[in-house]
């Protein structure tokens, strides 16, 4: 085809005529532009080279995709959620039953398999019927499926309403530009692909885009298993999916199902006694409502968490714009850390103790971070994800950073004490070491990393779950969590060395600024996220190892490809040594500390959290394979709405602690989290952190003397002491197997953790049988005084 008038004379010669043809439909719309039009004018090209134009392929073909939806999967490949602007579901032509395809040929395009790009005769007769009058009421169109499949990918890859408006309004110059992509499209693709390509794009009504979504919406099944009345229906809603929308318009569905079953007996694809029977059927549907986004999954924080990780992450594209486009339209299959069972455990350990809509309007959170992986395996707040307006539900993820959920974070309390105590072993200090603490203190002396003095002279003191006034050691200041203890401990291994452990091991302030650095650092005042919290125990647990918690494990593209997600990049932050004994004394809080009566059944270590006034309470907790970190408080401001007489289902009355509420929740989860899982063990710290003993207060030996060897050595292992049977000796005291004598003695104050300590057992051996017996006393008189003689009875 050439441009035959270059003229303006010529070309307002046919513009009265265009004009009219252009108005009946797109069909008249494409024949007028092909017949009448100077294609130069329309494409901006020279008459000479309008033919070549038209056949050469355009340049942005190959980037017109279909959007898809993408998926998030648990660690299990179980489905967490769906995001997608169109509910799309690709699937190849031989997975859509072949009475459905046939349905849909014959309806809209019976002559597919035998014109190209454009089909002459169709164009023509519809053309001729529009003009004459004759045809139908409305005018008819001519476009084939072909030049649908690019009206339609065209639609959906457009970026604003204008492109949108452009992809579908009614003028020749739209359809000279579809009908160049057509022929690109004819060229590149067989018949059967095209097809299999429009049966995915093309829009079904409802918000079911492509003939699997719709299968699944209207139907329940798959494509593959349409019925000949199902594929006519579907088929139907092609020409109008509003118009025709089965759920909305059943008799106007069933109507045009009828017309496709007529053309389909026109056509010789069923026979008539067929198409009758079908018509006489009732329409059934089966609405399956397909869920977008998080607020409905069951994991909706966790759910969140990876969204955001997503739209926030460069590694995903440079601009907001393109990760967006990623996740929803770009047809990801992503891969998580999530694991079911601990993420149940966690979402109804939350709920029994902190009810999403209690009366005294607190909330939990609580993430659980895998050591040695980094990752995130339960993740959740114990509400809903919705309007913060509306009881019971929150927008903000308790759980995470700002930059994933929002929410600026929490003050942590004494779980922070856990990273002065790193460092007093990181710089070889011994559990037995002993610090006398007073019951007020304030905190002078004190330099932040840039040598600045960050002293203050406000009296700090102990929190009612703590004491103070005497000398502990690291073992029973931790066990007791005593502030002045470890502000005096901080002081003296040095506040910055206390900041680079925790720094080393992620912690981070939630809303992405640098930690504040001031004497009361070890007492937790930072604004930190459950998330940090936990995957610093973590570290604790995996003797030393750090990783970066995370939610993704891989991302697939539609077409298979592997895209990047950003690592855990573990790292061996601190000595094992040293996290052996962190983990020794922490292990401790649980059986005689804070946590006390809060074990799990397996070896664990925790620490609890009291936030000042008690605005919040925390609880953080680990074994080898599992680390949690537990937050409990008021979303409308902690030290507005302390917990200082909060009535919940499991604690009503008093000051909520960290072992009140965050404890049990901790130990509800971890106990059903690890229940069948074979339990690891944490490693003895190496000796020299012994070399001062246990640090357990010291108490007196006790009187072993006369007991039985066995009953002695029972006592003896009950109370954590090593023995040994130094000797047996004869003694007319006690008998055989008893114990004559102990080193150290009755009443000597000892250390019953020191591991250099062994108690020595002297046992009896009975009487001695080579000893002379004893002779009868004679009955002689006393001695009378020196020189008087004897006298003799």
């Amino acid at each position: 085809m050439v441009c035959a008038m270059d003229s303006d004379a010529r070309g307002r010669g046919k513009a009265g005529a265009v004009r009219r043809l252009a108005g009946y439909s797109a069909l008249a719309g494409l024949l007028s532009a092909l017949l009448v039009l100077p294609l130069a004018c329309v494409a901006g090209v020279g008459a000479r080279d309008s033919a070549e134009w038209l056949l050469t392929e355009p340049v942005d073909l190959g980037d017109l995709t279909t959007p898809q939806r993408s998926t998030i999967l648990a660690a299990d490949g179980s489905s967490i959620a769906t995001f997608y602007r169109q509910n799309r579901v690709d699937v190849p032509l031989e997975k859509v039953a072949p009475i459905a395809a046939k349905a849909v040929v014959a309806i809209e395009d019976a002559r597919f398999y035998e014109h190209g790009a454009l089909d002459l005769k169709g164009t023509m007769r519809a053309l001729a019927s529009n003009l004459d009058g004759s045809g139908a009421s409305a005018p008819q169109g001519g476009s084939g499926i072909t030049q649908q499949y690019v009206k339609n990918l065209l639609y959906v890859n457009a970026e604003t309403d204008a492109e949108r408006q452009d992809a579908v309004e009614t003028t020749p110059g739209r359809k000279i530009r579809e009908l160049r992509y057509a022929i690109a499209v004819e060229e590149r693709f067989g018949k059967d692909e095209i097809l299999e390509k429009y049966l995915n794009v093309a829009y079904f009504g409802d918000g079911a885009y492509g003939i699997e979504a719709a299968s699944r919406r209207y139907f329940s099944i798959p494509a593959a298993k349409l019925s000949l009345g199902q594929a006519a229906t579907l088929a139907g809603a092609l020409k109008n999916g509003n118009q025709y929308n089965l759920r909305l318009n059943p008799e106007g569905a069933v109507n045009r199902r009828n017309t496709v079953l007529d053309r389909m007996a026109e056509l010789g694809v069923i026979d008539t006694a067929t198409a009758k029977a079908e018509k006489d059927k009732p329409l059934k549907i089966k609405i399956t409502e397909t869920k977008n986004g998080c607020t409905e999954s069951r994991a909706a924080f966790f759910c969140d968490y990876v969204q955001r990780e997503i739209l926030t992450n460069k590694i995903f594209g440079k601009t907001p714009e393109e990760r967006e486009r990623l996740l929803w339209i770009g047809g990801l299959t992503i891969r998580t850390t999530l694991d079911w069972k601990t993420q149940k455990a966690a979402h109804k350990a939350l709920l029994r103790h902190v009810p999403a809509k209690n009366d005294e309007g607190k909330a939990a959170a609580q993430v659980l971070v895998e050591p040695g992986t980094g990752e995130i395996k339960g993740m959740d707040v114990g509400r809903e994800l919705g309007p913060n307006e509306q009881r019971g539900k929150t927008w903000i993820n308790f759980a995470a950073d700002a930059d994933h959920g929002t929410s600026i974070g929490m003050a942590a309390g004494s779980t922070f004490k856990a990273f002065t105590l790193a460092a007093a072993f990181d710089q070889g200090m011994a559990i037995g070491d002993r610090i006398t603490a007073p019951r007020g203190y304030a905190p002078t002396g004190f330099k932040d990393c840039k040598g600045k003095d960050v002293s203050d002279t406000k009296v700090l003191t102990n929190s009612s779950d703590g004491e103070g006034g005497r000398s502990f050691s690291l073992l029973t200041g931790s066990w007791h969590s005593v502030n002045t203890f470890f502000l005096l401990l901080e002081k003296k291994v040095g506040l910055c060395d206390t900041v680079k452990i925790a720094k080393k091991l992620g912690i981070k302030r939630a809303d992405g600024k640098p930690l504040q650095e001031f004497a009361s650092f070890t007492l937790g005042f930072n604004d930190v996220s459950p998330l940090r919290v936990a995957a610093a125990y973590a570290a604790f647990g995996a003797r030393g190892k750090y990783c970066e918690p995370i939610a993704i494990k891989r991302i697939n593209t539609s077409d298979g490809k592997s895209i990047p997600v950003p690592k855990a990049g573990c790292e061996q932050v601190i000595d094992k040594g040293v996290a052996d004994a962190v983990n020794y004394v922490l292990s401790g809080v649980l059986t005689r500390g804070t946590g006390r009566g809060l074990g799990i059944g397996r070896p664990a270590a925790g620490k609890t959290g009291t936030v000042d006034n008690y605005s919040a309470a925390w609880f953080a907790g680990y074994t080898p394979q599992l680390a949690s970190a537990v937050w409990v408080g008021d979303p409308r401001g902690g030290y507005k709405y302390p917990m200082t007489n909060t009535c919940l289902p499991t604690h009503c009355g008093g000051p909520v602690y960290g072992a009140t509420i965050p404890g049990p929740i901790w130990q509800d989860t971890m106990a059903e989290a690890l229940s069948g899982v074979e339990a690891g063990r944490f490693q003895r710290p190496p000796s020299f952190f012994f070399r001062k003993g246990s640090g357990e207060d010291e108490v007196k030996m006790p009187d072993l003397r006369g007991m039985s060897l066995d009953a002695a050595m029972q006592k003896l292992g009950a109370m954590g002491l090593d023995f040994k049977v130094g000797s047996h000796e004869y003694s007319d005291k006690y008998d055989e197997d008893q114990i004559v004598a102990t080193d150290p003695s009755p009443g000597a104050l000892i250390d019953p953790g020191d591991s250099g300590l062994t108690v020595v057992l002297t046992v009896s051996k009975g009487k001695d049988p080579t000893a002379l017996p004893e002779l009868p006393d004679p009955g002689w008189p006393e001695p009378q005084e020196e020189g008087a003689p004897w006298e003799i009875p």
